[in-house]
């Protein structure tokens, strides 16, 4: 592929034609008849046993098998550089595979920044086994102690200058070993490779533009698939009824079939093009609905509806603080919903038969998606694969399962392997939205500068658990109650509160049926934008009542170390100095600073935005984001930083633009034009900086520093201006109508 450029193979038809072989992946591994090969039964393996997680090939190389995706957030380097550094090899000597129920372990999903914090400890523990197993397996060979054994690169050497490689000792056979997690792993004083800058492996392909996506992947005798749905979505609950189609409206197409289940249609065909026709001019004709809010009063529903309440975290009594406190401030927010808008509309391939499918998806979870297709598909699922294909990101649930779930449907029916790509629209206006949310915030300081009380209540729905292929063709609609990542769809009680010393706080979730609103999922850092919006500019509020710099107070509440790691970090990279806003400024083009602290579960986050606000236009440009980062041991510093620099643009992007817009009938937002995004010209410069950690263990790096990028530049408005802003984006309109009010 490395000569066979991107120019080239778009001029080929942009295809790569696939037929599945195992090569590598069970080369290691094919000694024992009593155990299946690799890759011929259904998984996930054993993952009590060495030979689940990595392979020794003959040639002094080690597959690892690794249960997460690369999303293009490094995960594929980052935990080699693990496996490399507790076998002793070097990074040319180590690689994976791809995602496949038949062949990697069951991991989890990949998402909630757990790649390295979960899949971390688990390649560590399973490399340092197999080393020990190979240095008693060299011990006995070279007839020394094992720990007098030195290796180097795989190669083992004895006191006496005997020598042997991993390769000559277990080549192309399995250890047959339990894994215990019982060897003893190195200390981080010893990391040759953890903790170092090494070059990603998946870069150089996607550089000369020779990796292959989903979107390029093709299989013999396959059709083209697309499906057909309203232009945007309705209510959850709602979901899209079929009144009538009218097939008639495609004779003209030669070799277009119409498929359906329920309310689910689609239409397949030899020739892409003319799939991609007949789903413009196939007449149907959809059930009206007027079901929702439209999206300026979406807020106010929330807010007004009867509620399921929780108390998230309560501790003293914050009612006493409100009489009390010599400072008591108010803010209320409201956050839209934002879309996961990936560049390239998701994409599947799936070939159903009589007893088994194969599914080519770009699924964040493997084995979730082989469960839930079972179901639809009637099929066991042992009988069912699932392989991801790295598709265009989008850091979240976007439509991969739905997709997925459609080309499995139009197979099935169609009885030929069927690869389906959404439309633009389809992508925007069927997407598992990030949910809107409704935060209200109070807080109290005292005289000395102290936070004595705080209390947020968040209005927010939960995800849905149906993918629309589903719902259309007629599966009930569920929800999640708590998500892949406990608690996200509630109040972060790190971000709300959480980086503070406070002896009183109150926190609350008001919980909202999914389908009554929007599909939604989880979008990069959930609802973390949200909560820091509200909850960081009450605390500046608290420091401007003070006469106090935002930072120092901040630092004068801050509550442990790790919060002022990156409060430090932050500010320091951007060379602070004590600044105090005035009740309002005058002028053309304003200049503001902000700062903000803020996570999403697990990391410690701190950033400091600088921005100008043109009064005469409204338009908000963001010149600078600094963003700090504490994730514990950062495995690769090169790729925790570029994570910092997705951060910090994806947050001005989504707090100066993004915006999903609806009326009563669905989402009108289905296209680029109606949904913009950043675009280059506007990108700020952006600073990261990672607050390495090496002797912690490793935390989540992927969405840690967007709630604090968020809070910093709507603290960097008020600062500038002597204005808050309660909603984000910060459209022009919006920006004029906040300078207006007194």
């Amino acid at each position: 592929m490395s000569a066979f450029p991107r120019r080239e193979f778009l001029k080929a038809g942009g295809a790569l034609v696939v037929g599945f072989s195992m090569g590598d992946v069970i080369a290691a591994q094919t000694s024992s008849p009593s155990v299946p090969v690799r890759g011929t039964v259904a998984g996930p393996p054993d993952p009590k046993l060495i030979d689940t997680w990595l392979a020794i090939h003959a040639d002094n190389t080690a597959t690892v098998y690794i249960g997460f995706a690369e999303l293009g957030q490094g995960t594929s380097t980052a935990l080699l550089q693990i496996a490399a550094d507790e076998l002793d090899l070097e990074m040319s000597q180590v690689k994976s595979v791809g995602l496949d129920t038949h062949v990697t372990p069951n991991q989890g999903g990949t998402y909630s920044s757990a790649s390295i914090a979960r899949g971390g400890p688990q390649v560590r523990a399973a490399a340092a086994e197999a080393r020990l197993a190979l240095l008693g397996m060299a011990a006995r060979q070279l007839g020394a102690p094992a720990e007098s054994l030195r290796v180097s690169k795989g190669v083992v050497t004895g006191a006496s200058g005997g020598r042997v490689t991993y390769g000559e000792l277990i080549g192309d056979r399995r250890f047959h070993l339990a894994f215990t997690g019982s060897a003893p792993v190195k200390k981080p004083s010893d990391y040759a490779i953890v903790g170092t800058r090494v070059a990603r492996k998946d870069l150089p392909a996607k550089v000369r533009g020779t990796h292959a996506y989903m979107q390029h992947l093709r299989v013999d005798a396959m059709l083209h698939g697309r499906v057909i749905r309203p232009r945007g979505q309705r209510a959850y609950g709602v979901g899209a009824k079929v009144v009538s189609v009218d097939e008639a409206s495609i004779r003209g197409i030669p070799g277009v079939r119409v498929l359906r289940r329920g309310d689910f249609i689609g239409v397949v065909a030899e020739n892409e093009w003319d799939a991609v026709r007949a789903s413009r001019q196939l007449k149907v004709v959809w059930e009206p609905t007027s079901a929702l809010p439209t999206s300026d009063q979406v807020y106010e529903r929330m807010r007004a509806a009867k509620t399921s309440e929780e108390i998230v975290l309560e501790r003293g009594s914050v009612a006493s603080t409100w009489t009390s406190a010599a400072h008591v401030v108010s803010f209320n927010a409201r956050a839209p919903y934002q879309a996961h808008a990936p560049f390239g509309p998701n994409c599947a391939l799936a070939d159903v038969k009589a007893d088994s499918a194969l599914v080519m998806c770009s699924t964040q979870d493997v084995y979730a998606t082989r469960r839930t297709l079972s179901a639809l598909l009637k099929l066991p699922q042992e009988n069912v694969r699932v392989q991801y294909h790295e598709g265009s990101g989008t850091y979240g649930h976007s439509c991969y399962d739905d997709v997925a779930q459609a080309a499995a449907f139009m197979s099935q029916d169609a009885r030929r392997p069927v690869r389906v790509q959404f439309m633009r629209w389809d992508e925007h206006g069927w997407d598992n939205f990030g949910p809107a949310h409704v935060g209200e915030v109070r807080a109290a300081a005292d005289a000395n500068g102290r936070i004595v009380g705080y209390e947020y209540h968040g209005w927010q729905h939960s995800w849905s658990g149906t993918e629309a292929s589903a719902q259309l063709a007629g599966e009930k609609v569920t929800e999640f109650n708590t998500g892949p990542t406990q608690g996200v769809q509630g109040v972060n009680r790190l971000t709300c509160g959480g980086q503070y010393q406070i002896p009183n706080l109150k926190l609350v979730n008001h919980k909202l049926p999914v389908t009554e609103y929007l599909k939604a999922g989880w979008l990069r850092s959930p609802l973390d934008l949200a909560f820091a919006f509200a909850s960081e500019q009450a605390i500046d509020q608290l420091a401007h009542a003070l006469g106090s710099d935002p930072y120092e107070f901040r630092k004068s509440n801050i509550a442990d170390e790790r919060w002022l790691g990156v409060l430090d970090a932050a500010a320091e990279a951007a060379k602070w100095t004590p600044t105090r806003t005035p009740s309002r400024r005058s002028g053309t083009v304003l200049a503001g600073r902000g700062i903000g602290l803020g996570t999403h579960l697990q990391s410690w986050g701190g950033a400091v935005a600088d921005i100008e606000v043109n009064t005469n236009t409204g338009q908000v440009t963001i010149k600078r984001l600094y963003g700090a980062l504490d994730a514990g041991l950062v495995v690769n510093p090169a790729i925790v930083e570029s994570q910092i620099r997705g951060q910090l643009v994806q947050t001005a992007s989504r707090m100066l633009l993004e915006e999903v817009k609806f009326d009563t009938a669905g989402v009108t937002t289905t296209d680029w034009s109606s949904y913009p995004i950043l675009r280059f010209a506007d990108c700020p410069e952006v600073t990261p900086i990672v607050v390495q950690r090496i002797n912690e263990r490793s935390l989540g790096a992927g969405e840690e520093v967007m709630a604090a990028a968020a809070a910093a530049i709507a603290n960097a408005f008020f600062n500038a201006t002597g204005v808050r802003m309660d909603m984000f984006p910060f459209t022009r309109p919006r920006v004029l109508a906040a300078l207006k009010r007194t």
